[in-house]
């Protein structure tokens, strides 16, 4: 069974975040949530409507969180994901998800980006020289931040496994518990 932690906050995106974490789960691996503070997180619900230019933005469920960044010590976890949403546009400045995110990236452990999640990576300098996807308007964010830009459900770079959005999902899990599961394998 591996560990895998959530980073997460206000305004995730309810599929992006709550997807991973019962998949994990169903899949015999522990989800382990992290945001700002212990309090339940307030989800969003993001969807396409017709007359929109962009998604919706509606409030979803409540995610339970079970340790606040701070108190996050990456080297009890085998893997990291890091759902959409908006909450990735604040969490992305916080200096614990930046030596959390660190951790990972530079041990070359699994980490799975979906959305907006490439946010994170990006504002650390940590997708130069990657591939990536993004939900397709970031294009131009990972291309500044010196990634390759792949309109795709199951990006795999090493690693780092990224997708679109929720619509992914599906073959985003499957690709992100498969390097996980090899990542796991003794050498």
């Amino acid at each position: 069974m591996a560990r895998v932690l959530v980073l997460t906050a206000d305004a995730a995106e309810e599929l992006d975040s709550m997807y991973p974490v019962f998949r994990l789960r169903e899949g015999g691996h522990e989800a382990v949530v992290a945001a700002p503070t212990t309090r339940p997180v307030k989800l969003v619900v993001h969807d396409f409507e017709p007359g929109w230019d962009s998604y919706t933005e509606k409030p979803g469920h409540l995610l339970p969180v079970d340790l606040p960044f701070a108190e996050v010590d990456p080297g009890e976890y085998d893997g990291l994901v890091i759902p959409g949403g908006r909450a990735p546009e604040y969490i992305r400045t916080d200096p614990d998800v930046a030596r959390v995110v660190r951790h990972f990236f530079d041990r070359g452990l699994p980490v799975g980006t979906i959305c907006h999640g490439p946010q994170v990576p990006a504002a650390l300098g940590l997708l130069r020289g990657r591939s990536t996807a993004a939900f397709p308007p970031l294009r131009a964010d990972v291309e500044l931040a010196g990634a390759t830009f792949v309109d795709g459900p199951d990006v795999v770079d090493g690693a780092m496994v990224s997708c679109r959005g929720w619509p992914d999902l599906p073959l985003w899990s499957r690709a992100f518990l498969g390097v996980l599961e090899r990542s796991r394998v003794p050498a």
